[in-house]
């Protein structure tokens, strides 16, 4: 591969500003200054102002933009968000539609080339759901579809790698899709330097807590920097963990008054006996700990391809949007997690929470042949970032031709 580092070029990545958005962008900022090409990142003002502390790299410079509110935004309703969503965008699928037309039954199954098969409650939630929460989603993804449609031979960089989607990635015939993931600050190197954090970590005493037990024995539960889980659903939760009896760390975040949530539960006494709480965490330190055994989460990208490069298996428990279909990946494709069943009433009870940490954590068998996947998984992710591996040798060849003007290899 061709030597980049004499060469000038420079990129603007532009970001929604949300957490789940930061740290990976600024890995990728990092893979592009490695190859000698400047960074500039820039979001809005309101996700600047909550920065404590950015990365001082050279070669990588931000430009916060106003979004009408910088700093002052507060979430209430649904609304609010949609208003956000627009300010910050005036400011700064496909030929396979007819798949979806008249599929309101839960047991239609859907085949879309490069996907295993799909029932209506595996796809991204927007899919099919009429509520005014998903307009946002659905606009936000033709425009992008309209876009590419646009364009010449278009190309997208996806935060994937080569092993882990390799059908998916080549499905579309008029977009050239490019795995350069797994992009995970501080997964594969011990540096923790590389980041950026909108939430503010009150303490890190959890790390020593987790020093404390056992390998594999804990249970990590968290639903990302944004999603909301219900009350009635937090008390299935945490009467599964009861149910279990294994030491768990549970992320649960302040409510938008501040409000400390966890004071809702009925059982927070016997819970604080057995594991603990925090509103936030350093999520890449707790599951590359070696007493982390479990992962229960939302199913969101980060989260999943954290755990697959740290050796962690799943409990999916889906909330809503592309979590749905991440859950189905997991439990049916990559088998490196279980997926919880939802009740007639709509609701996760804790038994069944309780069923599947049990086989996550277990001796069983189906136990074991989840750690073995997730150990392979994992070391192919690893394979793919390393200096000739897929997600490496996929991002320097996009350097090169797009961002430099030539295709020498």
């Amino acid at each position: 591969m061709k030597n980049l580092k004499n060469e000038k070029s420079h990129v603007l990545i532009a970001l929604f500003p949300v957490q789940g958005q930061i740290n990976p962008c600024l890995h990728f900022s990092q893979q592009l200054i490695n190859l000698g090409i400047g960074v500039t990142l820039t979001t809005s003002q309101s996700a600047f102002s909550k920065i404590k502390k950015l990365p001082n790299v050279k070669g990588l410079s931000f430009a916060p933009f106003s979004d009408g509110y910088d700093g002052k935004f507060q979430l209430s309703s649904i609304d609010d968000f949609h208003m956000f969503y627009s300010s910050v965008k005036s400011r700064g699928f496909t030929d396979y539609s007819d798949y979806f037309k008249n599929c309101d039954a839960k047991n239609k199954i859907i085949e879309l080339p490069g996907l295993p098969p799909l029932s209506p409650i595996d796809f991204p939630s927007f899919v099919f759901d009429d509520m005014e929460s998903s307009n946002w989603a659905v606009k936000s993804i033709k425009r992008q579809i309209e876009m590419l449609s646009s364009e010449e031979n278009p190309r997208v960089l996806v935060n994937t790698f080569d092993a882990l989607e390799f059908d998916a990635l080549g499905i579309l015939k008029h977009v050239t899709m490019v795995g350069i993931g797994p992009s995970i600050p501080s997964t594969f190197l011990d540096d923790n330097t590389f980041r950026a954090d909108m939430i503010e970590i009150s303490s890190k005493n959890y790390m020593d807590w987790l020093t404390s037990k056992d390998k594999g024995s804990v249970i990590y539960i968290a639903f990302g920097s944004y999603s909301e889980i219900s009350s009635q659903l937090m008390e299935e939760i945490g009467h599964g963990l009861l149910k279990c009896g294994r030491p768990f760390l549970w992320v649960i975040r302040e409510g938008q008054d501040g409000d400390k949530m966890e004071d809702k539960l009925s059982c927070k006494d016997e819970l604080e006996k057995q594991g603990k709480i925090v509103s936030w965490c350093s999520q890449v330190e707790v599951l590359k700990h070696p007493s982390v055994g479990c992962f229960l989460t939302h199913c969101g990208w980060n989260s999943t391809l954290e755990s697959i490069a740290s050796k962690v298996p799943i409990v999916a428990c889906p909330l809503w949007n592309d979590q749905v279909c991440n859950a189905k990946l997991i439990q049916d494709v990559w088998k490196n997690g279980v997926r919880v069943n939802v009740s007639e009433g709509g609701v996760v009870e804790r038994d069944e929470f309780n069923r599947c940490i049990t086989i996550v954590m277990g001796d069983g068998e189906e136990g074991e042949e989840l750690r073995r996947n997730v150990e392979k998984w994992s070391d192919l992710a690893k394979e793919a970032v390393k200096e000739n591996g897929t997600s490496s040798v996929n991002l320097k060849a996009f350097a090169n031709e797009i961002l430099l003007g030539h295709n020498e290899y």
